[in-house]
C-alpha cells in the first residue's frame, strides 16, 4: 500500500508539474507574440505594384505566368484596388488587356536594360499598349536604371524623349529620392517624378520609417514644386535580414504600411504599394528580403488585415499548442521515470526539455514559412539531420544535468566494501598487458603489487608483440626475482591486441580463482585495493567491480594538467550518471570480473578494440549486475602529448561503434537489459556521434560559403532559423559542462576551462574514429604511448594536427572573405550599397568561427604538448578520492 501511494504520488507530481509547464509554455508564446496596435484603415488602396509571377516562375529561367494565373490575381486586386504599376510590358503583354477587363487602371513599366534590342521589344511593347488600351493612362521608363548605372541620366533623358515621342500618356522613370535631387536636369524630362520610398533598405528602424518616408516626399516636394510626384513603390518586406534599426517581420510590414496608409490619405498621396504578392524569385538579386515585399505571400493569402491589432506570427498559437502537448507528453512519460530525482531536478529537466521542444517545433515550421530554392532543401538535407540529432544530444545532456546538478538526485551509490577480519580471501588473478612499454614504467606497476594487502593472489605479466628485447627483458628479469605467484609471459606473436593477451592469461589463470582483475601497465596500485572491494563479490549477480581510472605525475605540465582533469569529468560526472542505471563503462584497467562469468559468457572480444567495454555490455545483458566504487585504489600516466591522447579517443570512438553494430539488436529490442542500461549505452555516444556530425557540418559550411562568394546569384547562405539552433547547441554546450564541472569536479576554474579545451581538441579524432567504426571494416589496437615524455618535437607533433590545421585555415578564410566581401547589392535603394555586412552573413561568419572552435583548440594542445615540464598554474583544490 505503501508502495502504491508513493508511486501514485511520483505519476501525481510529474502530471502537474508536466501541465503547469505546458501551460507557461503557451502563456510565454503569447507574451512573445503579445499582438501590436496600428492605425485602422481602408482595406481599399490608392495603388499597388504587381509582378505576376506565381510560386515557381522566374524571368530569369524564362519561366513566366499563365493568362489564367494573372486574371485571377487582377481579379483578386480589383476588390483592393483601383490601380496597378507593372514592371514590364514585353514579358506579358496581355495584362493590361486583362486589366482593362478588370476595371484596373494601368501605370505600365518598360524595363530597360542597356542592351539596345531587348530595349526596343520592351519600348515597343509599352508604346502599344498606351495606344491600344485606354487604362494605360502612364508609363514608366526605365526602373532605377540610373541608381544601378544601367545609364547615366543623359542616357536615360534620351530615351524618355523617345517614348514621348511615340506616345499620349505621361511618362517618367522610377529612381531613389535622391538621385532626382541629385540630377535636376533629369526633371526636366519627365511628366511627372517616380520615387521609391523603402526606408528598409536605408536601416531606419521600423518606428520612425513612416517618417522618413514623408521627409523624402517633402524634400523632393520643395526642390520640385511644379512636377507631380508619385510613389511609385513603398513597403516594408516580412522576412529578411536586419538591415541597421530595420527589422523585416510579418508584424512590422504590417504596421508600416497601415502608418503610412493613415498618412497617405491625410495628404492625398498617389502611390503604389510594394507589391501585390510575395517574389520567390527576387533571392537571387535582393538577397533574403527580396522574396517578402508582398501584401499577400506567393500563395496569394493575404498577411494581415488593415484593422485590429496585428499579429507577430499569424500561426503562433498551432506551434504553442504543438509544442504545448508534445512537451506534456514528453515530460509525462519521462518524469514518471525519474521519480527517484529530486523535486528541484525533475523540474529543471522539465523547463530545459521544453525549451528543446519549442525549438524543434520551430525548426520544423521553418520551411513553411520560407520560399525555399532547389539550394536550399540540399541545405535542409544536410542540417536539418545534424539539428534532429542536436536536438537529441541536448536532450541527454539536460537529463545528466539535472540529475547531477542538484544533490540527493543518486540513490544508487557504492562504498568500499572490506572483508572482515576472519572472512575467506576469495583467489584473484592479476593481469597485466604491455607491448612496448618502458620497463621501468611496467617495474614500476609490478612493484606496487607486490605491497598489496592481500594473500590470496597471482599475478601474471603478458607480454605481447613487443620485438625490442630491450623493453621486455627487464621486466622478465624483475619477475624472476619475485615470488612463484608472480608470472611473466613473452608473446612475440599474439592476435587480437589487448584481448588476446588477456584471454591468453585468462588460460594460464589459475583455475581457483575466482575473481579476474585487470590492471594497466603504468599504474601503480594502492595496497588496500583487492580488500576494499573483493567483498562485493558476495553477491553472485555481482559480475563487474569498476573503481576509477586516475592519473599520477600531471601537475608540472600544463598540457597534463588539462588531460587529467578532462578524464575526471567521466569519473566524476558519467559514471555516477551511469551507475544509478546499473549501466557503467567497464574499462580496462582496475576493473574486477567474476571469474566465472568471465569464462561463462564468451571472455574477451578480440575484434573489437574497446574489449573492457563491449565485455561489460555482454555481462549486462546476462542480467548481472556491476558496481562502481568512486574511490581512488591505482593512478596511472596521461598519454605522452597530444598525438597520443588523441589517438587514444580516436580509438574508444572506433570501438564504441563497433560495439554499437555488434550489439544493436540486443540495445533497440527487448531483453534482459533495462530500459536504463540501453538508455546510457544508446545516450552514451551520442555526443560522438555529435562530432562526427561536426565535422560532415563543417565541411558543408566550407563548401556553402565558397559557394555564396562565386556563385551569390546561385547559391544563398542557409536561412537563419537553420543556424541559430547550431549555435544554441554550441553555446549549450559551452555552459552545461563547464557548469556540472563547478558542481562535481574537484578543480578550479582555470582547471575546468583547460579540460574544455583538452576536450575540444579531441573532436576531430573522435569524429574520425566514429566514422571508422561505422564504415571501415578492419580496426587496429594502438597502444596509447606512456612514460616516454611529455616533450615532443614540433614537426612530429604538428603531423598529428594536419587535417585540424587544414580544417582550421579553411574555415578562417571562409569567414574573413564573406566578412570583407560585400553581398550582392539588392537593386532597390542607393543606401543598399553601402551595406556591407547583413545579420544573416553575421551570424553566417559566427558559425563558421563556432565551428572552428575545436580545430583551434588542437592547434593549442599540440603546442602545449610540446613544451618541456614546467610548473603550471597552482591548483586551488587538490585532487579528492571521494
Amino acid at each position: 500500500m505503501q508502495m502504491y501511494r508513493l508511486t501514485a504520488r511520483a505519476h501525481s507530481f510529474a502530471f502537474i508539474v508536466a501541465l503547469t509547464v505546458a501551460i507557461i509554455n503557451f502563456v510565454a508564446w503569447a507574451l512573445f507574440y503579445w499582438p501590436v496596435t496600428a492605425p485602422d484603415v481602408a482595406a481599399r488602396v490608392a495603388g499597388v505594384s504587381y509582378a505576376p509571377y506565381q510560386r515557381h516562375d522566374n524571368p530569369a529561367k524564362q519561366r513566366s505566368p499563365k493568362a489564367a494565373d494573372i486574371a485571377r490575381d487582377l481579379a483578386e486586386l480589383a476588390r483592393l484596388t483601383p490601380s496597378i504599376r507593372t514592371y514590364t510590358s514585353a514579358q506579358s503583354p496581355e495584362l493590361p488587356d486583362i486589366a482593362a477587363a478588370h476595371g484596373l487602371v494601368v501605370t505600365a513599366g518598360i524595363w530597360l536594360t542597356g542592351i539596345d534590342a531587348e530595349d526596343d521589344i520592351e519600348i515597343a511593347a509599352g508604346a502599344s499598349a498606351a495606344s491600344r488600351v485606354k487604362n494605360v493612362t502612364r508609363l514608366i521608363v526605365g526602373n532605377e536604371t540610373v541608381l544601378k548605372k544601367v545609364f547615366t541620366p543623359d542616357q536615360l533623358a534620351a530615351r524618355l524623349k523617345r517614348v514621348k515621342a511615340l506616345v499620349k500618356v505621361p511618362v517618367s522613370s522610377a529612381e531613389p529620392w535622391n538621385v532626382w535631387l541629385d540630377n535636376p536636369r533629369l526633371v526636366e524630362q519627365v511628366d511627372f517624378i517616380t520615387i521609391h520610398l523603402l526606408p528598409y533598405w536605408e536601416g531606419i528602424d521600423q518606428f520612425n520609417a513612416v517618417g522618413h518616408a514623408l521627409f523624402q516626399i517633402d524634400a523632393v516636394k520643395r526642390r520640385f514644386p511644379d512636377k507631380p510626384i508619385l510613389i511609385g513603390e513603398v513597403g516594408w518586406p516580412s522576412h529578411g535580414d536586419t538591415i541597421g534599426g530595420a527589422r523585416a517581420s510579418p508584424a512590422n510590414q504590417a504596421r508600416f504600411i497601415r502608418e503610412f496608409l493613415a498618412a497617405a490619405a491625410t495628404r492625398q498621396l498617389d502611390y503604389f504599394l510594394m507589391e501585390a504578392f510575395d517574389q520567390p524569385w527576387k533571392v537571387q538579386d535582393e538577397g533574403n528580403a527580396g522574396a517578402y515585399w508582398g501584401l499577400a505571400d506567393a500563395h496569394r493569402q493575404a498577411k494581415f488585415g488593415f484593422s485590429g491589432p496585428v499579429e507577430l506570427d499569424p500561426h503562433w498559437r498551432l506551434k504553442a499548442a504543438t509544442s504545448s502537448v508534445l512537451g506534456f507528453v514528453l515530460l509525462c512519460l519521462c518524469l514518471v521515470r525519474l521519480a527517484s530525482m529530486r523535486p528541484l531536478a525533475r523540474v529543471s529537466f522539465a523547463v530545459v526539455a521544453q525549451l528543446i521542444v519549442v525549438a524543434a517545433v520551430t525548426l520544423a515550421t521553418a520551411p513553411f514559412a520560407a520560399y525555399l530554392r532547389a539550394t536550399d532543401w540540399i541545405a535542409a538535407a544536410i542540417f536539418v539531420p545534424t539539428l534532429l540529432m542536436m536536438v537529441l544530444i541536448l536532450l541527454v545532456h539536460a537529463f545528466e544535468f539535472a540529475e547531477l546538478f542538484w544533490d540527493g538526485s543518486l540513490r544508487r551509490s557504492f562504498a568500499p566494501c572490506p572483508l572482515c577480519c576472519d572472512q575467506r580471501q576469495p583467489m584473484v588473478s592479476i593481469h597485466v598487458a604491455c607491448c612496448n612499454e618502458p620497463p621501468e614504467m611496467v617495474i614500476a606497476t609490478i612493484k606496487s603489487l607486490v605491497q598489496l594487502q592481500y594473500n590470496n593472489v597471482e599475478v601474471l605479466v603478458i607480454d605481447n608483440n613487443t620485438t625490442d628485447r630491450l623493453r621486455w627483458q627487464p621486466v622478465a628479469d624483475y619477475v624472476s626475482t619475485l615470488p612463484r605467484r608472480f608470472k611473466f609471459f613473452h608473446l612475440p606473436e599474439c592476435s587480437g591486441f589487448k584481448a588476446g593477451a588477456l584471454n591468453f592469461a585468462l588460460a594460464q589463470a589459475d583455475l581457483r580463482a575466482e575473481i579476474i582483475a585487470v590492471v594497466d601497465s603504468d599504474y601503480q596500485v594502492d595496497p588496500a585495493w583487492l580488500s576494499s572491494v573483493v567483498g562485493f563479490f558476495e553477491d553472485p549477480d555481482v559480475a563487474v567491480v569498476q573503481t576509477p581510472q586516475a592519473h599520477r605525475e600531471w601537475g608540472g605540465h600544463l598540457f597534463r594538467t588539462m588531460m587529467n582533469w578532462e578524464y575526471e569529468g567521466f569519473f566524476r560526472i558519467g559514471m555516477h550518471h551511469r551507475n544509478e542505471r546499473n549501466a557503467i563503462v567497464q574499462h580496462g584497467t582496475m576493473t574486477l570480473i567474476s571469474a566465472e562469468a568471465l569464462r561463462q559468457h564468451g571472455a574477451w572480444s578480440q575484434w573489437c578494440v574497446c574489449e573492457d567495454t563491449e565485455l561489460g555490455l555482454r555481462l549486462m545483458q546476462q542480467g548481472l549486475s556491476t558496481v562502481y566504487v568512486d574511490q581512488v585504489f591505482g593512478r596511472g600516466l596521461t598519454p605522452d602529448g597530444f598525438a597520443a591522447f588523441k589517438k587514444q579517443r580516436f580509438r574508444w570512438a572506433q570501438g564504441g561503434m563497433q560495439i554499437l553494430k555488434a550489439h544493436c539488436a540486443a540495445l533497440w529490442q527487448s531483453g534482459r537489459l533495462t530500459g536504463g542500461q540501453r538508455y546510457h549505452f544508446l545516450a552514451g555516444w551520442l555526443p560522438w556521434m555529435g562530432d562526427a556530425l561536426h565535422l560532415v557540418f563543417a565541411l558543408a559550411a566550407i563548401a556553402w560559403s565558397v559557394g555564396a562568394l562565386l556563385l551569390p546569384t546561385v547559391v544563398t547562405l542557409p536561412t537563419l532559423l537553420f543556424m541559430l539552433p547550431l549555435a544554441t547547441f554550441v553555446l549549450a554546450k559551452l555552459v552545461v559542462g563547464p557548469l556540472l564541472y563547478w558542481r562535481r569536479v574537484p578543480c578550479s576554474m582555470p582547471e575546468i576551462v583547460g579540460a574544455a579545451i583538452a576536450g575540444m581538441a579531441v573532436s576531430h579524432g573522435i569524429a574520425r574514429g566514429v566514422i571508422a567504426g561505422l564504415f571501415g571494416r578492419n580496426a587496429r589496437f594502438d597502444v596509447t604511448q606512456k612514460g616516454v615524455g611529455i616533450a615532443t618535437p614540433m614537426r612530429a607533433a604538428a603531423s598529428a594536427v594536419r587535417e585540424e590545421a587544414l580544417m582550421l585555415l579553411l574555415l578562417a578564410v571562409a569567414a574573413c572573405l564573406l566578412a570583407l566581401s560585400a553581398p550582392p547589392a539588392p537593386a532597390t535603394s542607393l543606401a543598399a550599397l553601402s551595406v556591407s555586412v547583413s545579420a544573416h552573413r553575421a551570424l553566417w561568419i559566427a558559425m563558421l568561427l563556432l565551428q572552428a572552435l575545436p580545430y583551434a583548440a588542437a592547434l593549442l594542445c599540440m603546442w602545449l604538448s610540446t613544451r618541456p615540464d614546467v610548473h603550471s598554474v597552482p591548483l586551488k583544490r587538490a585532487a579528492s578520492d571521494a
